[in-house]
């Protein structure tokens, strides 16, 4: 279907057709619409091959898009512009019915401005100012497509495992349909946001909260197990669900094994700033990780002085594009000096801490003025090559020469390159971060669509480290959704030689986890 949609295209704009629209609406029982994506994408490419695109416009009206990322992905896949229907059509229907109580055209300005808010959001975190820039670069990663996917719809796109085909693809579509069609009850809105009973698998379901507030309480190693069968006995939801341990025929005995309190040193908490956590929730991860050997971090909002040199000190201390509580006294009170890149929940973007959160203790830290809304930009504005990243090294040994010194990178294509020129810095550890960390400020589109998994990422360091004869002077921290001991097996596997913990201890610390 592909193939003949991009037969009939070029023939259409040889005939000098300068306007092609590509529509899924108004379609039949019995008919399998093809995805949108995979129909600009190829479409596109086809007509840059025959030497046609700048002879044609490509309009897209689809259902399927209706926020700022499936609209980003398609104009980047080669879109002149989208339509999409369906979100007119619905608004239209709310405003028809009263549940919106606005008028139509206002009801359909306020959506527009919202994707407009958005599209200029997510060109401005790949650097790019206009949308002419945008239409066609495909900066984009494939996660979890076949080959024969890539080649005919997206030629060129970065696509570092194999995955679905088109047979999976019109499976999926074919169940879509049945669903659709039947009149007996309304289509399931799904678990894609929100957890709902029977619908898609969230890595924090509740009950895999509750299993672990119990055993968090109880100390029981048999409600350890439930908590731990619960994660590791889940649906696939990560890569790493997908490998299976392969455990030696000659087992060892435990005694042979490292000992409990070195594994436990290799154990850091995840960056997470006093402002975003309360004071308690921040002493009590800085006083717990402290207790068991390993380091608590304290994000880019600075500490308390007054927690320097006691169990309540965080050894990490962390210095972000804001610079927030970033001073001398901080930085030679730390065990390890994080320079926070970019967080893997939402690369490309920067910080944002709500003025109503911001009250006098958190002001005093963070050298700001209460009710302030503070927002660290998304580059360091004295860092755009690796020689000024040495730099800045270099700077922060000389204030704390005893301190190590972290760097934060975010999994991505190419984080190796980028991990080999840190290593070349001078940095002493590298943390890889995942999406599928619990960044609080991260909008939801960028959790899901923005980063990229921790085990692509670490595994690309690992080797290119090791290629380039560096693995030996640096050492590499995998973060993002790490739960079990399991998990750790698998980053350790990859090349991990200690782990970043965040949103599970905040679950157990109590922490509340909201769906809203």
């Amino acid at each position: 279907a592909i193939q003949t949609l991009c037969a009939e295209i070029e023939a259409a704009v040889r005939e000098g057709v300068s306007i092609c629209i590509l529509s899924d609406y108004k379609i039949d029982v019995g008919e399998i619409p093809v995805q949108a994506v995979f129909a600009v994408g190829a479409v596109h490419n086809h007509l840059i091959a025959s030497g046609l695109r700048c002879d044609a416009n490509l309009i897209v009206s689809t259902g399927a898009a209706r926020d700022p990322h499936q609209i980003a992905t398609l104009i980047g896949c080669g879109a002149t512009a989208v339509y999409p229907y369906l979100s007119y059509h619905l608004l239209h229907e709310m405003c028809e019915s009263g549940e919106l109580v606005v008028d139509l055209d206002t009801a359909f300005k306020h959506y527009r401005r919202g994707i407009n808010k958005g599209l200029m959001k997510i060109l401005s975190k790949m650097g790019i100012s206009t949308i002419a820039s945008y239409r066609g670069a495909m900066l984009y990663e494939a996660v979890g497509f076949a080959d024969e996917v890539v080649e005919l719809c997206f030629p060129g796109l970065i696509s570092r495992i194999q995955g679905s085909g088109f047979a999976d693809f019109q499976k999926d579509q074919e169940l879509l349909a049945e669903s659709t069609w039947k009149d007996r009850k309304p289509i399931s809105p799904g678990g894609l946001f929100k957890y709902i009973h029977g619908q898609e698998y969230h890595a924090f379901n509740p009950d895999v909260v509750q299993a672990l507030h119990k055993v968090v309480r109880s100390g029981d190693y048999a409600d350890w197990r439930t908590y731990a069968d619960l994660v590791n006995g889940r649906p696939i939801a990560t890569l790493r669900d997908l490998m299976e341990v392969k455990f030696n025929s000659s087992p060892i005995a435990v005694e042979q094994v490292e000992p409990l309190e070195k594994i436990v040193a290799r154990f850091d908490s995840a960056g997470m700033s006093l402002g975003a956590l309360s004071p308690e929730a921040h002493e009590a991860l800085a006083e717990a990780l402290n207790s068991l050997g390993g380091r608590s971090n304290s994000g880019e909002g600075g500490e308390d002085p007054n927690r320097y040199g006691t169990k309540k000190t965080s050894k990490i201390k962390q210095v972000a594009s804001g610079r927030f509580g970033v001073t001398p006294h901080y930085l030679v009170n730390a065990e390890v000096i994080q320079i926070k890149i970019a967080q893997g929940a939402k690369p490309g973007e920067g910080g944002q801490l709500p003025g109503g959160k911001v009250n006098e203790l958190i002001a005093t830290l963070r050298y700001s003025v209460p009710g302030v809304t503070l927002i660290s930009p998304p580059p360091h504005h004295d860092i755009y090559s690796i020689e000024d990243l040495a730099q800045l090294i270099f700077d922060l040994k000389q204030v704390n020469p005893d301190a190590l010194v972290s760097v934060k990178l975010v999994s991505r294509p190419g984080v190796g390159t980028i991990a080999a020129g840190v290593a070349k810095a001078y940095a002493d550890l590298i943390t890889i971060s995942g999406y599928d960390g619990g960044t609080a400020a991260s909008p939801l589109t960028s959790i899901r669509y923005a980063g990229s998994p921790w085990e692509l990422g670490l595994a690309e360091t690992h080797q290119t480290l090791k290629a380039n004869d560096l693995r030996d002077k640096i050492r590499v921290q995998a973060d993002g959704g790490l739960k079990t001991g399991l998990d750790v097996i698998k980053a350790a596997i990859l090349g991990a030689e200690s782990f970043g913990f965040g949103t599970a201890p905040m679950v157990a610390l109590g922490c509340k986890y909201l769906r809203i």
